[in-house]
């Protein structure tokens, strides 16, 4: 059993920024690759991977390292399942999946959405390898039939993957009254500082406007083009 322990996410400047899961993907089969939104997820992967007899890798999010959070009182023996995403927030409208840090920017964007009258249905996918093995994603789509999937990897990386896990192992075409959609971070490294960050990954703007515009198209007299 080995865990590898590293991080990544929301990082700034040319050499430090990027989010190659499709690359971990690729080239680790046979690893469990665990993507905790905070800290205190990724405590109750560890205590899991502990107790267990399975390598993995583990990415951490870097800027949630300067996030305050709240200590649970059995840190040391609560776990987090391997395989299975979890619904953060309920909603109607929309199935929003993503995982690590672009999940708190999803969140961020919920509460906006939230006063367009658009409640958005929020899956965490936690680990990419096994992938949401209770089909959660698909039982969230039997009830909004519309799909968004979010993270900072390069246009068909990890989104891509999930994509196919979804509408092909889960069956999740079926359930879709619109066409899926994927918020990746642009398809080159961020320049320096916080607006190269901003402008090259995803923001909560950006899942605002595209959530928006998934429900335009499906209701355009309900919801009417913002532009």
């Amino acid at each position: 059993p080995l865990i590898i322990r590293t991080r990544g996410h929301r990082l700034e400047g040319i050499w430090h920024s990027g989010s190659p899961m499709s690359v971990i993907l690729g080239s680790l089969r046979g690893l469990h690759v665990c993507v905790p939104r905070n800290m205190t997820q990724a405590a109750g992967m560890y205590n899991t991977l502990f107790r267990s007899d399975e390598p993995a890798i583990v990415v951490e999010c870097l800027n949630g390292y300067r996030l305050k959070e709240r200590l649970p009182e059995n840190v040391g023996e609560f776990t987090v399942p391997i395989g299975y995403a979890e619904c953060v927030k309920e909603g109607r409208d929309i199935t929003v999946v993503s995982y690590g840090s672009t999940l708190r920017v999803v969140e961020e964007a919920a509460v906006e959405l939230e006063r367009l009258g658009i409640l958005i249905e929020i899956i965490d996918a936690q680990t990419l390898q096994p992938f949401d093995k209770g089909k959660l994603c698909a039982e969230s789509l039997k009830k909004t039939n519309k799909l968004l999937i979010v993270d900072e990897d390069v246009p068909g990386g990890a989104s891509a993957f999930i994509l196919q896990e979804i509408l092909e192992k889960q069956n999740g075409y079926y359930l879709l009254d619109s066409q899926p959609r994927t918020l990746t971070a642009k398809a080159h490294r961020p320049p320096y500082g916080s607006d190269g960050d901003y402008f090259s990954k995803p923001s909560s703007d950006d899942v605002v406007e595209t959530v928006y515009a998934i429900m335009h198209e499906a209701n355009p007299e309900k919801y009417p083009s913002m532009f």
